[in-house]
């Protein structure tokens, strides 16, 4: 992510109309329900872990079935975004019908970056969601020693991927004035 994050804001001071441009055709309504489906997701998983730690196991499994159910939202928000995008000729690379009305050199640039940055964070949601829903079974059916261990574990991963978000959702969603 950290390479990604430095190509953007290379990109960006080299085309900083474009990428202006291309924050105001994000979809910055859905942009903004999943991050607050992830920050909700994060007190989730410190909320079971928690919970966990004090012996509330049932409460454990309420809360990180939330998480699941919040990051596998998360998920299904940012695919319908992708459809939309793609809908309206918003390709990575360039390509599709949009850019033959928006000709700004860099736009494509955006776009490109745009998909691979949020592309290889749903894929790590979706590595979280699925390591969550392991720690859920080994909470609900495996030693509450192991569990109260590798919980706090897969809640950090999970920390790591919101936070990873609150970098990458004001780039794509939110700083749309260009420079002089």
């Amino acid at each position: 992510f950290a390479g990604l994050l430095a190509l953007y804001a290379a990109c960006r001071a080299h085309h900083p109309r474009a990428f202006a441009e291309g924050v105001t055709h994000a979809t910055r309504v859905l942009g903004a329900i999943n991050t607050a489906v992830l920050l909700t997701s994060s007190y989730a998983v410190a909320a079971s872990v928690h919970a966990l730690r004090r012996g509330r196991r049932a409460l454990s499994l309420a809360l990180l079935g939330i998480t699941i159910a919040m990051g596998a939202g998360f998920l299904a928000i940012k695919f319908t975004e992708y459809a939309q995008h793609l809908h309206e000729g918003i390709e990575p690379g360039g390509r599709g019908h949009f850019f033959a009305a928006h000709t700004e050199p860099g736009l494509a640039t955006f776009w490109t970056l745009y998909y691979a940055t949020t592309g290889l964070h749903a894929v790590h949601v979706a590595v979280g969601v699925f390591v969550l829903a392991w720690l859920w079974a080994r909470v609900a059916f495996g030693r509450p020693d192991d569990t109260a261990r590798s919980l706090p574990l897969g809640a950090t991963y999970w920390h790591f991927v919101d936070l990873v978000w609150i970098f990458v959702w004001p780039l794509y969603y939110l700083l749309g004035s260009a420079a002089p």
